[in-house]
């Protein structure tokens, strides 16, 4: 399969996609798919267990490769080594930067952020992917190919306590909006999957039964078909793609 300008074609080529955060929560959940879609994969997190778990299944599911590669995406010999990866493997036409940090738990509220962790969520969270993203576009640009930028609905509201999570993911959105205008040869989409029932969110809602909130798995369908829906670049909620059956 090949996505070319946000649309995945038939093809006798496998392609390559990179899906960072791929080791667990809506990257594991969004590889498992792309996996039952032959693609070759390059996924990192920070727990080599979980890892190596995910890679094991991704494995077992499809003739596409997979590359598991241990790592913190704010390192910058990591992000070198997700791409040197990908572009070893055949056609790189995707990258998911999906891997982000919520920041101090409980999150404080912004008159009481210690600077030096916001420096950290936004390096994580903004930095980072930007910095992964500078070395992917030549070959995104050369293969036609889509960068997705995961983000969330507390980069447009204002939720108390979301300060600094929230604004490094506003900051991402504006990026990706520039980066939109800057790179019309490759789709651009930020992409928001709404609540899920991850670790993250049960870290930011410690103690909260959060087992109301819909899988992960549930919210993969709407990135698969914001990529086939040859859609221009822009921001697209799961919500929007999905009927409310699909949504538990």
């Amino acid at each position: 399969m090949e996505i070319k300008q946000g649309v995945i074609e038939p093809d006798m080529t496998v392609s390559t996609a990179i899906v960072t955060g791929g080791s667990m929560g809506f990257g594991r959940a969004l590889a498992t798919e792309l996996a039952g879609q032959n693609w070759n994969l390059v996924i990192d997190g920070r727990s080599r267990f979980a890892l190596d778990e995910a890679a094991r299944m991704l494995e077992a599911i499809g003739p596409g490769q997979v590359r598991a590669i241990a790592g913190d995406v704010a390192d910058e010999g990591h992000r070198f080594e997700l791409v040197e990866s990908a572009i070893e493997l055949n056609d790189f036409r995707v990258l998911v930067n999906n891997a982000s940090t919520l920041g101090p738990i409980p999150q404080p509220r912004l008159s009481e952020y210690p600077v030096d962790a916001l420096k950290t969520v936004i390096e994580v969270n903004l930095l980072a992917p930007l910095a992964l993203t500078q070395l992917a576009i030549p070959h995104l640009r050369a293969s036609g190919g889509t960068l997705v930028n995961m983000t969330s609905d507390a980069a447009v509201e204002a939720y108390e306590g979301w300060g600094g999570y929230g604004s490094s993911k506003a900051a991402l959105e504006q990026m990706s909006n520039i980066l939109a205008v800057e790179e019309p040869d490759i789709s651009v989409y930020w992409f928001d999957p709404g609540d899920m029932r991850t670790q993250m969110h049960q870290d930011a809602f410690s103690g909260e039964d959060i087992s109301d909130r819909p899988l992960p798995e549930s919210r993969v369908p709407a990135l698969i078909d914001l990529l086939t829906s040859g859609l221009p670049s822009g921001r697209y909620t799961a919500e929007s793609f999905l009927s409310p059956s699909a949504s538990n």
